[in-house]
C-alpha cells in the first residue's frame, strides 16, 4: 500500500506537470478564484512558503500530509477582509483516530455584498441588488506510510453562484511531506484543485421567454478550477526547548500564471511569541 502511494504521487506529480506547462499563457481564464486566498497567519507572514512547513488543521489548505503531524484534535479559523469588499471566511478542523490517522474537514466561504443591478437603459442601476458568493467544502485524510514519509488527500466540493446562476464541481488535494533524515530538513510537495471544468448555468441565461420566440438557452464557457503544484522545504536552523528558528522555501507553479517562489522565516520564543517574515517573487 505504501508502495502504491508513493508511485501514485510520482505519476501525479509528472502528469500535472505537463498540464501546467501547457497552461502557461492562459492568464486570467480560471475560475473559483477565492481557492487562491491565503488563510492562516503564521503562513501569510512567511510568504505563503509553507507545504513542508504545515502541521495544523490548515493543512487542509496547504498540504493535505501536514494533518499527519496532528496529535489529537485541532481547529483553526481565518477571517479575510479581501480587495473591494470581499470577505472571506474559513475554518478547519483536524482529529486524530487511533491506529487509523488524521481525518480532517474544512469551509470556505466568500461572499462580496450586495450589487446595483444595472441594464442599458439604466446604467445607474434599476434599484434592485444581486450578490455574489463561493464556497467550498472539504474532507481529507492523512497518514504516516512510513517512520519519515506522510501522505494526505481531500476531496472538496467546489459552489459558485453569481445573481441566479450557479456552477459547482468535485476537486481533489494531494501532498506529501518527507523528513530527510539529514537534520531537520524536510521535502513537502502539493498539488491542490485538481478536477474538471465547471460551468454555470441558471435561469437568467435562458432566452426566448415569450410568445413570439422559440425558447433556448445562451451557452456560456466552461472554466477551469486554480491547479496548483508546489514544491518546498524547510529547516530548522535553531531547536532547542526555549528557542526555535525556521527557515522555507518554496516553488508554485499555477495554471494561470507564471511560476512563482516564496520564502520565509519563523523564531520561536518558549512556543509563545513569534516573529515571521516572507517574501514572494
Amino acid at each position: 500500500m505504501k508502495k502504491i502511494a508513493i508511485y501514485f504521487m510520482i505519476l501525479l506529480f509528472i502528469c500535472s506537470g505537463g498540464v501546467l506547462a501547457d497552461d502557461m499563457t492562459r492568464t486570467g481564464s480560471v475560475g473559483a478564484q477565492f481557492l487562491k486566498i491565503a488563510v492562516g497567519s503564521r503562513y501569510q507572514g512567511m510568504g505563503e512558503s509553507s507545504v513542508a512547513v504545515v502541521s495544523d488543521a490548515y493543512s487542509m489548505y496547504w498540504n493535505p500530509a501536514g494533518m499527519a503531524n496532528v496529535e489529537s484534535n485541532n481547529i483553526t479559523f481565518t477571517n479575510v477582509d479581501w480587495i473591494a469588499g470581499v470577505r472571506l471566511n474559513y475554518i478547519s478542523v483536524a482529529s486524530r483516530i487511533e491506529d487509523f490517522g488524521v481525518v480532517g474537514f474544512s469551509a470556505t466561504l466568500m461572499d462580496v455584498g450586495e450589487m446595483a443591478v444595472t441594464t442599458v437603459d439604466d446604467p445607474d442601476g434599476t434599484g434592485e441588488t444581486f450578490s455574489a458568493s463561493s464556497m467550498a467544502l472539504s474532507a481529507g485524510y492523512a497518514s504516516f506510510l512510513t517512520t519519515r514519509l506522510a501522505f494526505g488527500a481531500s476531496i472538496k466540493y467546489v459552489y459558485e453562484k453569481i445573481y441566479s446562476e450557479t456552477s459547482g464541481g468535485i476537486a481533489f488535494d494531494f501532498g506529501t511531506q518527507l523528513q530527510t533524515g539529514f537534520k531537520s530538513l524536510r521535502i513537502g510537495m502539493n498539488i491542490a484543485n485538481m478536477g474538471p471544468e465547471l460551468k454555470f448555468s441558471g435561469p437568467n441565461l435562458n432566452t426566448g421567454l415569450n410568445e413570439t420566440t422559440t425558447g433556448g438557452s445562451i451557452d456560456v464557457n466552461s472554466y477551469n478550477l486554480p491547479l496548483t503544484f508546489r514544491l518546498g522545504m524547510a529547516y530548522d536552523f535553531v531547536d532547542d526547548p526555549e528557542n526555535k528558528w525556521t527557515f522555507a522555501m518554496e516553488a508554485k507553479h499555477p495554471n494561470d500564471n507564471e511560476q512563482q517562489m516564496s520564502m520565509g522565516t519563523e523564531y520561536g520564543y518558549h512556543e509563545r511569541y513569534f516573529l515571521r517574515t516572507g517574501y514572494k517573487f
